[in-house]
């Protein structure tokens, strides 16, 4: 009834006087929406948005309002919708599942759906992640892909989605809507078709049925709901009845003027320019054309840039300046972009529009109570309704838009005007559309209905005027045709098949005519391929609409059962049949080649597609209807190419002629062509629809036949043609194989790539299925049909080879080489078609799958997507296709960075290869036979084994006759000739003819199979049958047995041959073989031996000669021994200089190639954060040994992501906060030397490539002085001297005590220094200013050069401080130190500190959790590390030098005195001195860096002093972090373990901070809340980093003094390093005085100063542990579910589209967008800049959608591998497989190492070194 009552009332409405009746909503809706376009001004702001959908809401809903709201809401607030609102008050939660009710979850974009091939019926089925989750599909072909669009559904409890029941938990199935669907399907096939066919009104849609969450609606309420709806859809219409169908601007006044509106006041001049969205161009385009021609600015016009991408178009002026604005609209058409001009009413309208179609869209979202589907039932009903025109209407042409369509309702008109919309609206209408199709059965049914009467149109409007195709109504046939009821349905009332048909001819002719293809189409028109529609990229959709149609099971029926379908498509396949012939250029080369072809393979390869599902519905039919098929189809391929006709196009269609031929002294009619002079083509549709049809061999069998009173398939083809019609039919597949042949053999080059290319596609592996092996089975159908020697004399006669077969050797066309060729090629066909039964037998798919994996794989292992390439695309794309593959492959998984995964066959699948498949080519047919001989070989021991071919074995139906052809004598002559053809030119020529060994393969397989098949017949036709000179078979083969040149070869296989021929011939085998004597040695075997006696006796000579040699040598060694005493020193040698070659010694200047990076590497303890204190405590003791979790898991580790998923994840992927990060400077070196000389060359050089490739993006930067070593391609930027290990000084061995109190005494008696005081800092903290990077009293080499410097340190010196100064100025925002000033004396960086000290910091966070048994931190440096280091402390010591240039130690003494000062207490008590600072306040380990570069041999003393002051320091840091945590639960760590090491720690803690006393109750209260082992486990893991890295600092600086202990795993690693590095433990504390003293004067100073007042302490403490990067989920998909959650900018506050996640703290970024771009930085984007706020100046990102790893450094970077692998082990980028991704291990470890040692900026210069580009690095 709704409908009819929707239709008066507004029917009234529309006669009343609008201000009789202002007080309903309705008519002020009416009366807002007529009047706002001229009280707005036509300008639309959000604001109006706002009014237009609270009067759209208040007409809705009238007084209910409180039905929809939620309680604390009387009405909507401004700018927000209904189911915003609902969503926000909780009210959509789920209710109670309903059985039978579907999902129907709307996919937004960007959102994760879930395919699963094992259970869904086709590929259109998909899953959203709720119900996947809820789902079991373990051990099943998931794919998985991300909504480019919204509109798509879930199909979860649509019980015609699936194969099998999914059980979802939230979607039961009800056994009712089975038994419905059942019911329908019955009496929709027996329905007859309607002559007209009639669609389905609104009235007749029944409400949905059994739906248990009803809400009760008061009729009024509906009354008003139906109105409003009506009334906003008519008002659309009404809308869209004025607007253009494409984007094309007026180009004149007068055409402006003439355009339909609906402005009834159509004086106002105001008119509107609108751009529209397209996908050729890019926003920078679009935003300068916006700032040039309308004077916008940049943001103006990015903003509208924007929307108009968002949008789909956007008003950019609006005005009366009719010129201005028609010059506008012609600039940006000029560049193609879409532009309308229009009145600014009809726009103001079409916005409005706009807002309603987002209202309706807001409807289907929302609920009344819990009732979801009320306000969707209005909406259906309503568009299913009839339109409703308003008030006399402006334009009188509206009526004919659809006078060829029967009663249009709303839906209609929708479907049509969708062109006229932009991308918003139009995806709101189709998801608006889905919701309604997700209703009820009934509902599809309706829709499906609307759009097939439509469907015309709308094909017309998208092959022809769509500018915007991705959004087009036409894919929302893929919804409908999918559904097997659906499609029965359409195809069945609207004949959707026979218009799809039509359309298809229509276009393809070219019968088009206004923007419309003309239906009905006019027949027998020819086509043309060089037309419009052939080089239209868009038909590829109408041909997939048709194949999704035809493959609805029912359909299937419908097809089989009903002859009009396969009449209709044959004459659809007449129109592509032998289209686009090729002709064979002769004597000249082409002059033109054209494309077209890629254009035809396209056509026919998508109709090829069709015909496979077409041919595969008649396994339904019954014989007749099978036989009926295929006289049907023989009758049109006759009609087309046989039967006289003027207007025949006599290039695809030569007239037929016969002609007799002689062959084996019989005569044959046979069929007249001339391959090399005829036209060809591959294109033969109707010939595979005939193969399709002839491969139901169970309907062809004799047995089913005989119901329909035929014999057998010879008399189904005979009973309606001549057996010259049935030549002429299969003449046209051989001529495409002869043509192929011709092609391979080198006959046609003269035609150019084009000829290649087509016969490239015709025989692709995932193509050829579709033509080639069609062609070859309409030729196997031929040898049961018609005679078998007919048959073969037409192959030997078309591949022009008669005369070859019949013994002569010259050719009139061929020469030579293309003679053995073509007679290779020939037997390759005839093997194929003798001996390939999978369509004989009607192979089954799994088993067909399994056959030709095990083909594919036989060569050796491959992985998935190669192995993909090698198989026809339908057998990939079957449900069985994977566990086919595990059944009979290993998978093996990738284990290290660089792996795929790989699929090897299992031993026992290699049973059933066979060499001779016919899918091979004859050099992978080798391959096959040399894999499977060797096999044989390591069984049996055989030399040269026979690989019998296994019996065809065709037990029933028509070809079962098969095995009889190799009965026949043309056959016979065949291979008779084949071999003695070979035999008689290798014998005239004295050498083998081309192809000889490949044509003897050949034919000896054609005759052990034949011998095989027909053993007796065959025997005595090969011993009887005599040809040239009264030979027989037999003798030829006796003969090659012996032959001088083939005998090696193939003797196995004759001598197999021969005996079985004698086992039914003896007598004559016997007379003529030739069996050798014993005594006739072999002559090959003879020379074999000679050769292996002569080897023997070498070898033994060699060994007599070896033994005298070793005995003399013996005495050589005694005299070198007593000579070594005396020799002299021989200078020390680096190896080699890698620019010149020649030695590095000390002749000659040299050094290590180094780069300087900036780094934030190293982490603080983040203080503030609980979570990290449970991780301290859980450390593992020793950090030198690999962590002991458990191995990686196998791949795909399904299971663990299974467990991992459980867990609760922290923000950020659990990334660290770059808040923590300490900044400093990284060295290191890539182990190559150079020169100095050949330094300053090789850098001269890259300056002059920078100048000869201007554009090109260089992997290296002048500016930063930065240079590629020339070997390696490792990035550098400075040159490190090289220390000589022969000045290594001596450890000083005195006792600690005696040390302390001779250093005191010293310090005593030394007189004062004023130049040294001059040169530390003012502030008392005991640094040198001459080690500050930007000291002013730095004197470079070339100022001040060194007289007595050999090895010129002092030019490397340079080259470091140079590059320190660039890096300190720019980054002193990101220190914390106390510096002096710019300008004075010892500002920048520290370098012993943030130079050497974070180094070796960093060097030892990237040794953590690696290591031996049996070995320390320090074994685990390489050679380099210890140059790199040692070549660091060496230029410290030049610094001190070049500062005290008059001393002879070179000021050594002072520095270290001034070093003994710092430490020793009392000379820091009073202020006065120069170091009033605290050393609890500095770095101890920088103290101890100090020290290795003037004092190495007071390492051992100042250690034991430095480690105390760091257990100090640790002390005080820790608290502060204790006190800050308190209140946290951290994990039990059970008793106390570090007795022996740390003694009493409370004691020594209260000790500390006994001076502060605000300490002194926060150390109370920790040790109450933690306990004693806790902190005791504390300060073990805060203070081991400094023993590791003093280890590493003393192995490099002296590497004999600190060697490692003998093996010693039983202790941890402090207690081995303790020992190690001989310091005494804390637990020793009360016995050493000296140290007691130091302790007590620091810690006062410490207590006393400022910084000890306040309890952030000055302390921080580094993060102990080992280093991780964020973690990302195991399986990729999971990132997609929560995105709002887990994806969220937080720059723009949005789900990036393209969303990049930082691996350093786990931020997600906007990659490559618009809307966070650093403007400042030559508009780089958001991964840019965070880098610069993260990391400094190296990022890492995973780019979510690309798959793809970026790395940046420095405004260069590059793109790296995904750390992801999908099932089968492989990389997939930009997912475009789709199938599920899991983390590999060893990638996504070796990208944490990457970044730990520092390797970006390398990995990014060599793989721009690798590539010349002139687009920047993100062009590759």
């Amino acid at each position: 009834m709704s409908g009819l009552s929707s239709f008066f009332p507004s029917k009234l409405l529309g006669s009343m006087n609008p201000r009789d009746r202002a007080d309903t909503p309705l008519s002020r809706l009416r009366f807002s929406l007529d009047t706002m376009p001229g009280s707005r001004k036509y300008v639309f702001t959000p604001a109006t948005r706002a009014e237009i959908l609270s009067e759209l809401y208040d007409a809705f809903w009238g007084s209910y309002a409180h039905l929809f709201l939620p309680n604390s809401n009387s009405s909507l607030p401004m700018h927000s919708t209904l189911s915003e609102v609902q969503m926000k008050a909780g009210m959509n939660k789920d209710t109670v599942p309903t059985p039978g009710r579907p999902c129907g979850h709307i996919f937004k974009k960007g959102e994760s759906c879930f395919r699963c091939k094992d259970c869904s019926l086709d590929d259109s089925c998909v899953l959203c992640s709720r119900c996947f989750e809820a789902t079991d599909h373990s051990e099943h072909n998931v794919s998985f892909f991300v909504a480019q669009q919204s509109g798509g559904c879930c199909d979860c409890g649509d019980i015609e989605s699936w194969r099998t029941p999914i059980k979802c938990p939230f979607h039961p199935s009800s056994p009712e809507t089975s038994e419905y669907l059942a019911a329908f399907t019955a009496k929709t096939i027996q329905a007859t078709p309607k002559v007209t066919p009639r669609v389905i009104a609104g009235q007749e849609v029944p409400p949905v049925k059994n739906y248990p969450n009803r809400a009760s609606i008061p009729p009024e309420l509906h009354e008003s709901m139906s109105r409003t709806v009506a009334y906003a859809l008519d008002y659309v219409l009404d809308t869209l009845d004025c607007s253009p169908d494409e984007a094309i601007a007026p180009t004149n006044e007068a055409d402006l003027r003439a355009q339909p509106t609906g402005d009834p006041m159509v004086m106002k001049d105001q008119y509107c320019v609108i751009m529209w969205n397209d996908d050729k161009h890019s926003f920078d385009e679009v935003i300068h054309l916006l700032c040039d021609a309308t004077g916008r600015s940049r943001e103006e016009a990015q903003d509208a840039a924007y929307k108009i991408d968002e949008q789909g178009r956007e008003v950019i002026e609006m005005n009366a300046n009719i010129t201005r604005l028609l010059d506008l609209g012609q600039t940006i058409s000029q560049i193609d972009l879409g532009v309308t001009i229009r009145r600014a009413y009809d726009t103001f309208r079409e916005q409005v529009s706009a807002v309603i179609i987002e209202w309706l869209l807001d409807l289907t979202r929302s609920r009344v109570g819990s009732d979801t589907v009320a306000m969707r039932e209005v909406i259906a009903s309503e568009l299913l309704a009839p339109r409703k025109f308003s008030a006399p209407h402006m334009l009188p042409d509206v009526g004919k838009v659809l006078a060829d369509i029967q009663d249009p309702s709303r839906l209609d008109w929708m479907f049509i005007y969708h062109t006229k919309l932009w991308k918003k609206p139009r995806l709101n209408l189709k998801e608006i559309y889905a919701s309604i199709l997700t209703l009820s059965h009934d509902h599809k049914l309706a829709v499906a209905s609307h759009f097939a009467n439509v469907y015309n149109r709308v094909i017309d409007a998208y092959l022809l005027v769509d500018r915007e195709a991705e959004t087009s109504i036409k894919y929302f046939a893929l919804q409908l045709f999918t559904v097997p009821s659906v499609a029965l349905y359409i195809v069945r009332q609207h004949m959707m098949v026979s218009r799809l048909l039509a359309v298809i001819t229509a276009f393809f002719t070219n019968q088009i005519q206004e923007k419309r293809i003309i239906f009905p189409p006019v027949q027998d028109v020819e086509i043309d391929v060089d037309t419009f529609p052939f080089k239209s990229k868009r038909f590829m959709p109408v041909f997939s609409d048709l194949r999704y149609l035809c493959h609805n099971e029912p359909v299937q029926q419908l097809i089989a059962h009903n002859r009009e379908f396969i009449t209709q498509f044959s004459k659809t396949c007449q129109l592509f049949m032998c289209v686009n012939p090729n002709k064979r250029a002769a004597s000249s080369h082409v002059e033109y080649e054209t494309d077209a072809w890629i254009s035809v393979f396209n056509v026919t390869l998508s109709l090829s597609r069709v015909i496979k599902v077409y041919g595969g519905a008649f396994a339904n039919a019954n014989a007749a209807e099978l036989v009926s098929a295929i006289t049907t189809v023989m009758h049109h391929i006759l009609m087309v190419s046989a039967v006289e006709d003027e207007r025949r196009d006599p290039t695809r269609f030569p007239s037929i002629e016969f002609h007799d031929v002689d062959f084996a002294g019989t005569s044959y009619d046979i069929v007249k062509f001339d391959v090399l002079e005829g036209w060809v083509s591959f294109h033969h549709s109707l010939q595979w629809l005939l193969a399709e049809l002839f491969k139901h061999v169970d309907i062809l069998s004799e047995e089913s036949l005989r119901e329909v009173g035929l014999l057998s398939i010879r008399e189904v083809c005979l009973r309606n043609a001549s057996v010259q019609a049935i030549q002429t039919i299969i003449d046209y597949p051989l001529r495409v194989l002869a043509m192929v042949a011709q092609i391979r053999t080198g006959l046609w080059v003269r035609n150019g790539f084009a000829i290649r290319g087509q016969l490239i596609h015709y025989r692709d592996f995932m193509l050829r299925e579709l033509c080639y092996d069609q062609d070859l089975y309409i030729l196997q159908t031929a040898l049961v049909v018609l005679d078998p020697n007919t048959v073969i004399v037409s192959m030997l006669d078309r591949f022009q080879l008669l005369s070859y077969f019949s013994g002569a050797i010259l050719h009139q066309n061929y020469d030579t080489a293309h003679l053995s060729g073509m007679a290779e090629e020939i037997l390759y066909v005839l093997i194929s078609i003798l001996t390939e039964t999978a369509n004989a037998t009607k192979m089954l798919l799994p088993r067909a799958i399994r056959r030709e994996v095990i083909h594919a794989l036989a060569v050796g292992p491959c992985t998935f997507t190669d192995l993909n390439k090698r198989l026809a695309e339908r057998l990939t794309d079957d449900v069985n296709f994977e566990h086919v593959l595990k059944e009979v492959t290993n998978f093996k998984s990738p284990e290290s960075t660089s792996d795929c995964g790989v699929y090897e066959l299992k031993d026992e699948a290699f049973d059933e290869i066979n060499p001779f498949f016919y899918h091979y080519t004859r050099n992978k047919r080798e391959e096959v036979e040399v894999v499977l001989k060797a096999r044989i070989h390591k069984r049996t021991g055989v030399e040269d084994p026979v690989l019998a071919p296994k019996p065809l074995d065709i037990p029933a139906g028509p070809f079962s006759t098969l095995p009889s052809v190799f009965e026949s004598e043309v056959l016979l002559q065949v291979m008779y000739y084949g071999i003695s053809n070979v035999l008689s030119i290798t014998d005239a020529m004295g050498a083998a003819p081309p192809s000889a060994e490949a044509i003897l393969d050949q034919t000896l397989f054609l005759i052990m199979q034949a011998v095989i098949e027909r053993p007796q017949i065959f025997s005595s036709l090969a011993v009887v049958k005599t040809f040239d000179e009264e030979r027989t078979l037999l003798a030829v083969l006796c003969t090659l047995e012996h032959h001088a040149k083939y005998s090696k070869g193939y003797r196995n296989r004759v001598d197999w041959i021969l005996r079985r021929l004698a086992e039914h011939e003896s007598e004559t085998v016997k007379a003529l073989r030739y069996v050798p004597e014993v005594m006739d040695v072999d002559p090959e075997e003879a020379k074999k031996r000679a050769a292996k006696a002569r080897q023997a006796a070498i070898m033994q000579q060699m060994k007599a000669q070896q033994a005298s040699f070793a005995v003399n040598m013996d005495d050589f060694d005694d005299e070198d021994e007593e000579d070594g005493m005396e020799s002299p020193e021989a200078p020390v040698s680096y190896g080699t200089c890698i620019v010149c070659q020649e030695e590095l010694n000390a002749s000659k200047p040299f050094g290590s190639l180094g780069f300087l990076q900036p780094s934030r590497l190293m982490r603080r303890y983040p203080d503030a954060q609980h979570g990290y204190m449970n991780d301290v405590l859980q450390a593992p003791e020793s950090l030198d040994r690999a962590s002991s979790s458990a191995p990686p898991l196998p791949f795909p580790p399904i299971q663990a992501a299974k467990e991992k998923e459980k867990e609760s994840k922290g923000p950020h992927f659990e990334g660290f906060s770059p808040l923590y990060t300490r900044f400093g400077l990284h060295a290191s070196i890539c182990s190559h030397m150079m020169h100095l000389e050949c330094f300053t060359v090789y850098s001269g050089s890259i300056r002059q490539r920078h100048r000869t490739q201007a554009t090109r993006n260089h992997p290296e930067s002048i500016p930063r002085k930065e240079y590629i070593c020339p070997l390696c391609k490792s990035l550098g930027n400075v040159i490190l001297p090289v220390a000589h290990p022969n000045k290594q000084a001596e450890v000083n061995t005195v006792p600690f005590p005696d040390w302390i109190r001779a250093a005191g005494i010293n310090i005593l008696k030394s007189k004062p220094d004023p130049q040294l005081d001059s040169l530390q800092f003012r502030n008392g903290t005991g640094e040198f200013v001459f080690w500050a990077a930007q000291d002013q009293g730095y004197q470079s080499f070339t100022r001040t050069p060194d007289k007595h410097d050999n090895m010129e340190v002092h030019k490397m010196v340079d080259t470091v401080m140079v590059v320190a100064k660039t890096i300190s100025q720019q980054t002193r925002s990101l220190r914390e130190r106390p510096e002096p000033e710019p300008g004075e004396r010892g500002a920048g960086m520290y370098l012993p500190e943030e130079l050497v000290t974070y180094t070796i910091a960093c060097l030892e966070v990237a040794q953590r959790g690696t290591g031996q048994s049996g070995t320390s931190i320090a074994d685990t440096l390489t050679d380099s590390q210890i140059r790199m280091i040692s070549g660091l402390v060496t230029c410290l010591t030049k610094l001190v030098a070049l500062n005290f240039k008059g001393r002879p130690d070179e000021g050594r003494d002072a520095v270290r005195q001034a070093i003994i000062k710092r430490l020793l207490p009392e000379w820091s008590r009073t202020s006065f001195t120069s170091f009033a600072y605290p050393l609890l306040l500095r770095d101890p380990f920088t103290i101890l860096v100090e020290t290795a570069a003037v004092a190495p041999d007071m390492l051992r003393h100042v250690l034991i002093l430095t480690y105390y002051s760091c257990l100090a320091r640790t002390v005080i840091g820790l608290l502060h972090i204790l006190n800050k945590t308190r209140n946290f639960q951290s994990a039990p760590v059970g008793e106390r373990m570090y007795e022996d090491i740390f003694g009493d720690v409370r004691m020594f803690f209260m000790s500390v901070i006994r001076p502060s006393p605000v300490f002194e109750h926060a150390a109370e209260v920790a040790f109450q809340a933690y306990g004693d082992a806790k902190i005791e486990k504390l300060l073990y893991t805060f203070t081991l980093p400094f023993l590791r890295r003093a280890a590493i600092l003393c192995r490099a600086v002296l590497p004999s003094a600190f060697p490692t202990l003998p093996a010693s795993d039983d202790l941890c690693e402090y207690r081995r390093l303790l020992k190690m590095l001989d310091i005494p433990p804390l637990s020793d504390l009360p016995n050493q005085d000296t140290l007691q003293n130091a302790l007590s004067g620091w810690c006062a100073h410490y207590g006393h100063s400022p910084a000890a007042s306040q309890l952030n302490c000055g302390v921080t403490l580094d993060y102990p542990i080992t280093y991780h990067i964020a973690k990302l989920p195991i399986i990729l998909d999971n990132l997609f579910i929560d995105q709002e959650k887990n994806l969220m900018c937080p720059r723009c506050k949005t789900v990036p589209q393209d969303a990049a996640i930082c691996l350093i703290c786990g931020v997600t970024c906007c990659m490559q967008s618009h809307c966070c771009l650093d403007i400042g930085n030559q508009m780089r984007g958001e991964c840019n800049m965070h880098t610069r706020e993260c990391s400094g100046p190296v990022g890492m990102y995973f780019l979510v959608k690309r798959c793809t790893l970026l790395y940046l450094y420095a405004n260069n970077g590059t793109f790296a591998q995904s750390p992801y692998l999908d099932v089968h082990g492989e990389v997939d980028v930009s997912m475009r497989r789709g199938r599920r991704q899991y983390l590999h291990h060893a990638r996504w470890e070796e990208i944490r190492r990457n970044w730990l040692n520092h390797g970006l900026p390398t990995l990014i210069a060599r793989k721009l070194e690798g590539t010349v580009d002139s687009g920047g690095w993100e062009s590759l």
